[in-house]
């Protein structure tokens, strides 16, 4: 096959381009700043030569949008809005444009959707979207904004011969560098890796080789559309997550933080403590429902997975 990956050169689009590739696909990633063979330039909001390669294409799979680890300055919130809406928007104009339309769009999106909860699992049917949640910070329905409004972007598309599905990813966990998991392991190993403001926030992850065989088996799945949670079936309260991480590397403590504490630490990683605070109780109510197997379903293995796989890399 031949897929196409917008924005597909950061630590989400490296997981799917490599195994895609290693499946025998032809991969193509449209870039802002294309770098080598595969790669071709777009700037995410126009029309260019760059359609050429949708159309024909089997599958698109944007990922575009602008990083959210960030402060949530103003700004930067404008631009994860801005860069997510009309990335979408002009690839479904190509899709509708196209002659050989792909028979499929995965559009990115985020388990963040999601309400702030600790009671009970959010799943695709009896889920709750967040932004009115009494008692917490009134900047946080702006990134549940975002996401309505880019999976709104798929639904406005007039592409009625390509059959589309949004990713309500949670965090993507990988060895590579820089990614997530990254970050959270090197806190772990500098002792850092305790509870943040008590630690009974949710936190909902996904192995990286799961990420991967949930979207092939989405691809191969042709009846299914609509949104999509990709998230392994028993998130945990963020002190378990971390005291698991830290297992896994054998760090046996880990300092615990305060609210005050996580925003000092938030602002001087120029990250937000939204990442930190909120709890994302997100379950794979569609996929389990479907037949999907996890590879990775709890996170204690999944973790000593991604270690002893990250200190492989660490050594070659």
């Amino acid at each position: 096959m031949k897929i196409v990956i917008p924005g597909g050169t950061g630590q989400v689009g490296t997981v799917l381009r490599r195994a895609l590739t290693a499946a025998g696909h032809e991969v193509v990633v449209l870039s802002r700043r294309p770098s080598g063979p595969g790669e071709r330039a777009w700037d995410g909001r126009t029309p260019g030569a760059w359609t050429q390669e949708v159309d024909g294409s089997d599958v698109v799979i944007n990922l575009a949008g602008r990083s959210v680890s960030c402060r949530y300055t103003p700004a930067n919130l404008k631009a994860m809005m801005d860069s997510r809406v009309e990335s979408a928007r002009v690839v479904g104009e190509a899709i509708a444009a196209a002659a050989r339309p792909p028979a499929l769009w995965l559009q990115m999106s985020t388990a963040t959707v999601y309400t702030h909860r600790f009671d009970a699992p959010n799943d695709e049917a009896t889920g709750e979207i967040g932004g009115s949640e009494p008692g917490v910070p009134g900047y946080w329905s702006y990134s549940v904004d975002i996401a309505t409004a880019w999976e709104r972007e798929v639904e406005k598309a007039d592409t009625p011969r390509t059959r589309t599905v949004a990713l309500r990813s949670a965090m993507v966990m990988s060895p590579d560098r820089g990614g997530v998991f990254d970050v959270l392991s090197r806190l772990a190993r500098l002792g850092l890796g305790g509870p943040v403001a008590g630690g009974a926030q949710y936190v909902s992850w996904i192995h990286d080789h799961d990420f991967v065989r949930a979207v092939e088996f989405l691809i191969a799945r042709e009846d299914l559309t609509g949104p999509v949670n990709l998230a392994a079936p028993a998130p945990l309260p963020q002190r378990g997550f971390m005291r698991a991480l830290r297992s896994a590397w054998g760090v046996p403590v880990g300092l615990p933080a305060t609210r005050w504490m996580a925003e000092v630490g938030a602002f001087a990683l120029r990250s937000d403590t939204e990442l930190l605070l909120k709890s994302r109780r997100v379950v794979p109510g569609r996929l389990l429902a479907e037949g999907f197997s996890f590879e990775h379903p709890e996170w204690p293995e999944a973790a000593g997975d991604l270690v002893r796989r990250a200190r492989r890399e660490r050594r070659s």
